[in-house]
């Protein structure tokens, strides 16, 4: 089995807004896979470029989810905005700044919600979350 490494970033903007992309598993934070010779952190906010418009500084590594059926390590990070424009991708069907309540009745995929809430809550840093798929 390929293994593959991802990273994934909360972005929050000023207002404590979060930063959110609806793609094929409905409405998540932006993502996606490491490419060779990228580090974790690059791929992260080329992810978020990518997929929303907008350049982001990382703040803090909160911690790691390993899905171990599927063979992905998912490295979380938050960040804040510092540039770029809010814009849809071939990934992005609609992207946009949220409040966290609003953003946790609109995120229905799998343990998203719990991820946010991991990274947003510094006394669980750094974690790491294995589950079977």
């Amino acid at each position: 089995m390929k293994f593959i490494v991802s990273a994934s970033v909360i972005v929050l903007n000023e207002n404590h807004e979060i930063l959110l992309m609806k793609g094929r598993r409905g409405w998540e934070m932006p993502q996606g896979c490491i490419e060779e010779a990228e580090s974790i952190r690059q791929g992260a906010i080329r992810e978020v470029k990518e997929e929303t418009g907008i350049d982001i500084e990382l703040l803090k590594f909160c911690g790691v989810y390993q899905n171990i059926s599927r063979g992905v390590c998912n490295h979380i990070f938050t960040g804040r905005p510092v540039g770029g424009t809010l814009a849809t991708s071939n990934e992005s069907e609609e992207v946009g700044f949220f409040t966290l309540e609003e953003a946790n009745k609109m995120i229905t995929w799998g343990n998203f919600k719990d991820r946010i809430q991991r990274a947003l809550d510094e006394k669980e840093h750094p974690f790491l979350i294995e589950f079977l798929e």
